[in-house]
């Protein structure tokens, strides 16, 4: 037996290989790669044509290493059966999703979070993520923003019902995730890429208690990022769906508002401080003025009127009249001066 088993080694080294067959296995038989495509590099790799080489030649482990080091290939097997037939197995790497750039660049990622680009044969029917960083060299916390892209992948592919619902899923500035879904006008926020299972759960909860009843176009933002419930908002402008933050906004609001009024109240004080410490050491021109113009206006009553020429008030009554003239006002009786009797000594002086 050892001895045939020698024989047929040394005559399977020493034959040719007389053909190939080759087999890819893909998900839903979407082919990125086509049995050309191996058969090109099976070729570049033995430097030569398939057929009619030894046997020997072929080193099918390095064979096998090549075909994997393929963007689009996982895994590669390749054995000659006794016919000296090289079968070659090779199956295909899944994408899982489709991640945008904000520069616009476009790539995929498989099952097991290595990049792929994208191929010009066949498009893949996968979740879609807008808003990832934009860096050939990925950081720590770029490579764990890739993982938890790659975890939520995973779990929609594997659901049908949110295969058919996700649309795309928005990375925003802080690194979370929203959902926008195909039917019903609303924004799912999904949070961090942890938990992924239990939010969908609780986003599920929601579609069949509520949003089955109400419509899926009532809420604007459903939010099911923190544990054990749901918030929903019928407006898309909420800044804040936390309790906790939207109460420290209020307080900030309150405080701001006292703040405000406690200015007001100051700005409008000051004046009347500052006019009654003037007062009191020194009259303010400004108010005499303003007192004396309020003296020169006319008073309303026409029976305080005064002549022309004189200032009318009720301190200035109207003169008696007299034969339809105003009655000229007596004269005062009481001398103005009284003159010293003249005597001779003063005519003689020269007094007239």
């Amino acid at each position: 037996m050892f001895t045939l088993l020698l024989a047929a080694i040394s005559k399977k080294n020493k034959g040719q290989c007389r053909d190939y067959s080759i087999t890819i296995k893909g998900v839903k038989n979407n082919f990125f790669i086509d049995q050309k495509d191996v058969e090109q590099l099976l070729m570049k790799a033995t430097k030569g044509s398939i057929k009619g080489e030894p046997v020997s030649s072929f080193r099918l482990h390095e064979l096998e290493q090549m075909l994997e080091d393929n963007t689009w290939i996982d895994e590669a097997e390749l054995y000659f059966d006794n016919q000296d037939v090289l079968h070659v197995t090779v199956t295909e790497k899944e994408p899982v999703a489709r991640v945008f750039t904000p520069a616009g660049n476009s790539f995929y990622i498989d099952s097991m979070g290595r990049k792929m680009p994208l191929s010009d044969k066949l498009s893949a029917r996968v979740p879609v993520f807008t808003g990832f960083p934009d860096k050939k060299k990925l950081n720590a916390a770029d490579s764990a923003l890739l993982k938890e892209v790659k975890e939520t992948a995973n779990y929609i592919v594997s659901q049908p019902f949110w295969m058919a619902q996700v649309a795309q899923i928005d990375i925003t500035p802080e690194r979370n995730f929203e959902m926008v879904p195909v039917v019903g006008n609303h924004l799912v926020k999904l949070g961090n890429g942890e938990d992924m299972e239990r939010k969908f759960n609780r986003l599920m909860v929601f579609y069949k208690q509520v949003l089955s009843k109400t419509g899926f176009d009532k809420y604007k933002v459903i939010d099911v990022q923190y544990k054990g419930q749901v918030v929903a908002s019928r407006y898309a402008g909420d800044a804040k769906i936390d309790s906790v933050q939207l109460r420290k906004n209020v307080e900030k609001l309150l405080r701001q508002s006292m703040e405000a009024q406690t200015d007001t109240v100051t700005t409008q004080l000051r004046p009347i401080i500052k006019l009654e410490a003037d007062s009191a050491a020194a009259p303010d021109p400004s108010l005499k003025d303003n007192m004396e113009s309020n003296s020169e206006q006319p008073d309303p009553n026409p029976l305080n009127a005064a002549p022309a020429g004189k200032p009318a008030g009720r301190n200035n009554p109207t003169p008696p009249m007299k034969n339809g003239k105003p009655k000229p006002a007596a004269k005062d009786q009481s001398p103005k001066a009284v003159m010293p009797k003249r005597t001779a000594t003063d005519d003689n002086r020269g007094y007239n």
